[in-house]
């Protein structure tokens, strides 16, 4: 499978691409960012309340991000959808503030898939594992 990277400005790509989240028999494009450094797949909480989770009654961990300030995020297990292929995964939610897309991270996404990024190209490549 491959994606386009987006561009946000005529020299800022990003490797964000569109996905589904599922929960409860709803289905929810959402974009996120393919992130190597992130160790977990984590999305925004008000995702959350559409897909009818109740945010809180996950397990909940504590992240201290670029910022350094520490962030709540709460574990709920939903099904992705990436190019057609669906599976089950852990995903942490948290209120983002200024961010548009998600963060899909080691554990949910990169041991479901080969990575293959090429800013050059401005594509990236997925092959099932």
């Amino acid at each position: 499978m491959k994606f386009r990277y987006k561009k946000y400005a005529p020299s800022i790509l990003r490797p964000v691409i569109l996905i589904e989240v599922i929960k409860n028999d709803i289905e929810i494009p959402y974009e996120v960012l393919v992130d190597s450094g992130a160790d977990i797949c984590i999305f925004d909480a008000s995702l959350a309340i559409v897909l009818g989770i109740d945010l809180v009654k996950g397990e909940c961990y504590q992240v201290s991000g670029v910022t350094g300030s520490p962030q709540y995020y709460y574990i709920h297990k939903v099904s992705l959808k990436v190019g057609g292929l669906e599976y089950t995964t852990d995903v942490g939610f948290m209120v983002m503030v200024n961010n548009a897309y998600g963060i899909v991270g080691q554990k949910g996404f990169f041991d479901k898939f080969i990575v293959k990024f090429d800013l050059q190209k401005e594509d990236l490549e997925l092959k099932v594992r």
